[in-house]
């Protein structure tokens, strides 16, 4: 069985902000706990507006706390994210995250992140980044 609590997790290298200064996550379940996803709370700070493309992962994200939009860029479709929203990129959509207060979400991707992921270029996660040891 594995335990961890958000506040210590917090408190330690599974916490990783973004360099841009769009977003925190606390990264609560990774690749090395071999559970084949990982779970993450992510913080997207207010007013972010930024855009994404998973190119190797899917993810599930819920919305717990906060309000905003997710725009998928082939379409311009705008949906609105509140608490209770769930979303899911499972074509590996390119996407715009828009934060109109800050927002708390959950979030789920397979395959699982390693750890130290940070958004490149493309806005994507590389598959090879550097695991987490706590």
């Amino acid at each position: 069985m594995i335990v961890r609590d958000l506040a210590t997790a917090e408190q330690s290298n599974r916490r990783i902000v973004s360099p841009d200064g769009n977003w925190e996550s606390t990264r609560m379940l990774l690749k090395d706990d071999n559970m084949g996803f990982s779970f993450h709370i992510t913080t997207i700070y207010k007013y972010a507006d930024f855009g994404m493309h998973y190119q190797n992962h899917l993810e599930s994200v819920y919305c717990i706390s906060g309000e905003g939009e997710v725009e998928t860029v082939n379409d311009g479709k705008k949906y609105p994210i509140k608490p209770g929203t769930l979303y899911i990129l499972d074509k590996n959509d390119k996407h715009i995250l828009r934060a109109f207060e800050e927002m708390q979400m959950a979030c789920v991707f397979n395959p699982p992140l390693n750890g130290k992921e940070v958004h490149n270029a493309e806005g994507a996660y590389e598959l090879n980044a550097e695991t987490v040891t706590v």
